[in-house]
């Protein structure tokens, strides 16, 4: 599902962990987009009384931005960065700004590269230039863009991958990574964070079915997502290696139905990380 701004709808939380230094643990509140749909405030409130306090936002869900920001403020919740569709990064980059100003935030991702048929190398190299261009611009603006990887980037190319290329050609942003779509697309994570200790400043932590085969298409059933710590991704050795390379954020994402059961378990799975 895409907001207005053509990417997935992403929010973070933030607990204290002394097991956790000072990184922060975040959730993708699309997961909880059937509560937004239902009632913003409430949902909100719900975010508030799970303990959160830092988000990832852009879409307003029907209401002003203003409204919406309103709504965040009164729950004391403070978003930290907003998403960006491939299309506005090309061609409304001021439009961009503005929101970015308007929320205050640091951090701008792009969650996906619009494409159709096989991603290949014509499209990966045009997604390299439109990147690199807005990030220019975005960082004179004070912010970061990061691209969030969506497993159709591990193709093979000369030696290595698309997504080897892509890092190779990143002058002007840098990385989200999702756990999920990176193993699900044939890659290992904790391989990619040793290779590229220095591109990644967030990730999705989303942990998947025991015997799911996956594919680089970059879809899967939602129902494919299961509490944390009980599916086939070494989360706690992600966990560990994300903290000791100075990865900033670290998001739950669950686009299940049982999102409202399984985020505090996979919270609790991640508290006691030692």
């Amino acid at each position: 599902m895409k907001n207005k701004y053509g990417y997935t709808l992403v929010f973070f939380i933030i607990f204290s962990s002394n097991n956790l230094f000072s990184q922060e643990i975040g959730l993708q509140l699309y997961s909880l987009r059937n509560q937004f749909n239902e009632s913003i405030e409430n949902t909100i409130k719900t975010i508030s009384d799970w303990g959160i306090s830092i988000v990832e936002g852009g879409d307003s869900y029907g209401i002003s931005d203003e409204s919406f920001i309103n709504l965040l403020d009164k729950y004391n919740i403070k978003t930290v960065a907003i998403g960006a569709s491939y299309d506005n990064l090309r061609d409304k980059i001021d439009e961009i700004i503005n929101e970015a100003q308007k929320y205050n935030v640091k951090y701008l991702m792009c969650g996906s590269i619009p494409y159709e048929g096989v991603f290949n190398i014509d499209k990966m190299n045009e997604a390299i230039k439109i990147f690199n261009n807005a990030g220019k611009i975005l960082k004179q603006n004070g912010i970061t863009l990061t691209y969030h990887i969506h497993g159709y980037e591990f193709s093979k190319y000369n030696s290595g991958t698309l997504f080897d290329h892509m890092v190779e050609n990143s002058k002007h942003f840098l990385f989200e990574m999702d756990v999920f779509w990176v193993q699900h697309g044939g890659a290992d994570p904790l391989k990619l964070l040793d290779k590229y200790p220095d591109k990644f400043v967030m990730m999705h932590l989303k942990d998947m079915r025991k015997g799911l085969v996956g594919n680089n298409s970059g879809r899967e059933d939602v129902e494919a997502n299961v509490t944390i710590g009980t599916g086939q991704i070494e989360i706690e050795k992600i966990v560990k290696k994300a903290r000791e390379i100075g990865v900033k954020y670290m998001f739950i994402e669950d686009e299940s139905s049982r999102v409202l059961t399984q985020v505090p378990l996979s919270l609790k799975f991640l508290k006691n990380i030692k």
